[in-house]
Order: C-alpha cells, then structure tokens, then sequence
C-alpha cells in the first residue's frame, strides 16, 4: 500500500494557481474585451463532437452514494494483515490496491513495531440500504482496528465490520445512519464483453473519481490468487489504489460488480482491471448478514484444465470440462463414484467449458444441496448424483523428501527411473499403503519437456495406479513412440496433476 507525498501535491497544486493569477494580470486588452464580449446572453456554440456517451447523469445520481473507507491499523494486528511478499520476476500477476499510506508501506510518524509495518489504509465503497450498509473489499478492511466511512458531503461515521469474506474479497459494514442514498444492484449475468462500464471511487485518496471504459470479459479466473470461487469481470475500466472497494456500474447507474484488482507487472494500472460480480456479492452479503459467516459448498476434488495433448491421451473428443486430478477420501465426490481421471462436464445441466468453471458454480451452493454432476469416463458419460459437503480451506500440505538418486538406469520409454517410498513419506503425502512411486531420475527428454522432476510421485499411468518402480516400468512399457500417455503425478509442494508425455521415435526421448 502506497503512500502519495500529500506535501509535494499541495505544492503543484499551488503552483497551478500562482501561475492562472499571474495570467489572469497580464492579460492583453484584446483579449480581455473578447472575454467581456462573450455574456451570459450570447447563444452558446454548436457542439462540434456529437455520439459520445455522457456519464454526468449517472455520476450526479450516484456518486452520493459512494464513500472513503479509511481503515487504521494498529501494532497489534499488523502482523496478521502482513501477507507474503510477492514475487518480484513474476512477469504479471493480479494484484489488489490501496490508497495513500496502507500498511506495507507504513505511515510517518508511526512507529514500526515486531509485528510489522502498519498505519491507515485507504480505499473505496458504497451504500447498499439507506439504514447505513456500506460495501467494500475484505482486503481494505482486513486487521483494522477502526474503520471510519466519508461520504462526499464529508460527513464521517465510525463503522462496524459485520462479516468480511477473503475469498470473494467482500467485507460488509455497518454504520449508525438513516435515510443514505443507496445504489441499486444490478444483475451481473446480464453483461457482455463491449458494454459500457463506469468505476466511482477514490485512487490515491482522490475522491469521487470517475473513470469509464467497456466490459472486457466475464468470467475470468484469477491463477494466482486463492479466490477461485469468483468469476471475474474483466474491463478496460481505469483503476487504480485506492479504487479497492468502489462500485462498477451499467449504463443504468446499477451496481454489477466490486472493482478489486489488476492485472500488472508494475503494480499501477495497465489496462486491465477485474471486479468481482454482483451475483457473488450479493450471494456473500445475505449470508453475512445472516451468520456472519460464508459457507461454501464442496465436491471434493482436485483438478486441472484440458490440453490438446491430455485430450488425445485420454480419448477425449475436445478440451473442454475439468480433469479430476485427485479425489478426497470420504468426500461426497468419493461417495458419489467420481475417480481420478474423470472429466466433469456439467453440474445440474451447467457446462464446465473450463476448470476454472467448476469452483464458482459449486461454490455457490449451499453445504446439502444435492446436485448432479456429468462425467466423461472411457468414451461416455455419466450422470452422479451427489450432496454438497461444507467447503473447509484449512488443508494441510507437506513437502516430500526428495529422493537420493537412484544408480539404476531406465528401462521404460518414457526414461523414468523409480523409487520406492517409505510407510512415512506416503504419510506425508497423504497416500495410502503401497500408493505411488518417487520419481528418482528423468532420463528421457520427452518427460523433462513435460515438466517431471526427481522427488515427483507417479500415482497413476492412465487408469493404471502404480505402487512400485516394477509397476511403473511394466505400465510405460506399453507406450510407442508417438503414443501420449498421462501421467497422474504428485509434486513436492503436494498438488496432483495429470501430465501428458509423448515419447519420440528418435533414441533421445
């Protein structure tokens, strides 16, 4: 969070106004005659730019609504709003935005305690009922010890934090007032890439900023954030620190969605912006409001997205749907008869084009709402009925330890040589008896190029599950040159993937 030097604004600022008095002195007779030639009465000229969207309107009707959300704080919960850095040779990523002086950056004057950096963080929000709630992002409010909300009229009011919610980025507050201009919300699912959009808030502590621009996409994942479970709408729509929080809106002034992050490799804005839908706001709130808490609903699995090269080894006709990577024990997916290797296609009649499809959808559900899910297995599909667990975040992972290379050479075309693992190291992979085989050395070049490394486990060769290196050997046996075959593989970080590999014909495979 980001600090903008108030002093050298108030500098510029000034010497804008010095400058038009200093003009407005030695202004030449000709021109001062032509400026009183031009009354009140004169008929204004003709507009010369005609077409162009107008957004005075709406701003005028809605801007009231939008608020400052200023959140302080303190020594004590500064070390739980300290997440970890991120990773600076990351070419682009998302990344949320604050105003002036947010913690991480720190505030003058303030000393920096152990738990570290901390001050007052700035961002934006807006009134959703007219008896004083105000929406903004979990991410502004996230620690503060006090949280002050400024209308435009700069009228303040202290506000209570009624539920905050780090997966969708949605925190709903309360403040004791009556009679507040209320935004109306807008049904998110209606939009299309190419409508207009419009964001009111408040970059780098700029109140009431209006800024317009077109939907760019709906939909969008967010790869390297843990809110899979919102589908972003993506817009041209300028935003920047500070705009956290702020309301997108239709041409209608209705809200459709809650600007929340960029997409940038500078930390400033680039283009790209993304909100988090109505539909999952509204979804949050209710349920907020109602137990101050938000309960997700879950299947169970694992799973990754579809390549060319995964379809053709697992026979499928096209890319689309999620690949079941893994499958909880006694998860209702489990109970219901899903297996690794599965492609999910739909929920309740709902397409998965994409495996980023599938969280939002079920995560949307309540826990015991049963539903029915379509598979695609061995050449045909298959509807399960199953009932939603409670999605819990907590899961443990623990790295493996990486296997001493093995002296043995490969005997299979892929050029993978095996290891046995140990009773403890499938413990702490969450493997059961006999389950997996440590990949100890990766000879062939098809397999680097897919991406296998020493200390991998291989779970599953196809269908096929492996438990020793001899297993491991007499399943890729069975590959040709040319052949693709999947691979189920756990790394060392502990996710499971199916990695597709294509031996070559030539002896460097």
């Amino acid at each position: 969070m980001n600090r903008v030097p108030v002093k050298s604004s108030l500098i510029a600022l000034a010497l804008v106004a010095t400058t038009a008095a200093t003009t407005a002195l030695v202004l030449p007779e000709a021109t001062a005659q032509s400026t009183t030639a031009a009354s009140p009465q004169a008929a204004p000229p003709p507009q010369m730019v005609t077409g162009l969207p107008d957004f005075t309107n709406l701003v005028e009707r809605v801007g009231p609504g939008v608020v400052n959300i200023e959140s302080t704080i303190g020594v004590r919960n500064a070390q739980r709003t300290q997440g970890p850095p991120l990773p600076d040779d990351m070419p682009e990523f998302f990344r949320r935005f604050f105003g002036p002086g947010g913690p991480g950056e720190g505030v003058p004057g303030m000393p920096q305690g152990p738990g570290g950096r901390h001050g007052v963080s700035m961002g934006s929000g807006f009134v959703i009922s007219s008896d004083g709630y105000v929406l903004t992002n979990h991410h502004v409010v996230d620690g503060a010890d006090e949280v002050k909300v400024t209308f435009s009229d700069r009228r303040e009011f202290p506000a209570k934090v009624v539920g905050s919610d780090a997966q969708s980025d949605v925190a709903l507050l309360k403040i004791d007032a009556r009679g507040l201009p209320a935004l109306r919300i807008g049904d998110s699912r209606t939009l299309k890439p190419g409508q207009w959009a419009v964001a009111i808030g408040s970059p780098f502590g700029l109140d009431q900023s209006v800024t317009a621009g077109i939907i760019s996409a709906v939909g969008r994942a967010n790869p390297y954030a843990a809110q899979r479970y919102v589908p972003f709408i993506q817009t041209d729509v300028a935003i920047n620190r500070g705009n956290s929080g702020g309301p997108l809106l239709n041409t209608r002034g209705e809200v459709v969605g809650i600007n929340s992050q960029i997409f940038s490799n500078s930390g400033g804005y680039m283009g790209v912006s993304f909100a988090i839908p109505s539909e999952v706001v509204m979804n949050v709130v209710e349920q907020l409001k109602t137990t101050g808490e938000v309960r997700r609903g879950q299947i169970g699995v694992q799973v990754q997205g579809i390549t060319t090269e995964q379809a053709r080894g697992f026979g499928l006709p096209d890319t689309r749907g999620a690949l079941v990577a893994d499958v909880l024990p006694g998860s209702p997916a489990q109970k219901a008869g899903i297996e690794r290797g599965d492609v999910i296609r739909a929920v309740d009649g709902n397409p998965i084009n994409v495996s980023s499809d599938l969280p939002p959808i079920i995560g949307a559900m309540a826990p015991g709402t049963r539903t029915t899910v379509t598979i695609w297995r061995e050449g045909r599909t298959r509807d399960l009925a199953l009932t939603l667990s409670r999605l819990e975040e907590a899961t443990a992972s623990a790295a493996p330890t990486r296997p001493s290379p093995s002296p043995a050479r490969s005997s299979n075309p892929l050029g993978l040589v095996g290891q046995p693992l140990s009773d403890r190291e499938r413990s702490r992979l969450g493997l059961e008896p006999g389950e997996g085989v440590a990949i100890a050395r990766v000879e062939g070049l098809a397999a680097r190029q897919a991406g296998l490394q020493p200390g991998d486990v291989v779970l599953s060769v196809g269908r096929t599950d492996v438990g020793t290196p001899a297993e491991l050997d007499r399943e890729l046996g069975k590959v040709r040159a040319g052949q693709t075959v999947m691979l189920l593989v756990r790394d060392a970080n502990g996710g499971t993937q199916y990695r597709a590999v294509t031996p070559r014909v030539d002896a460097d495979q």
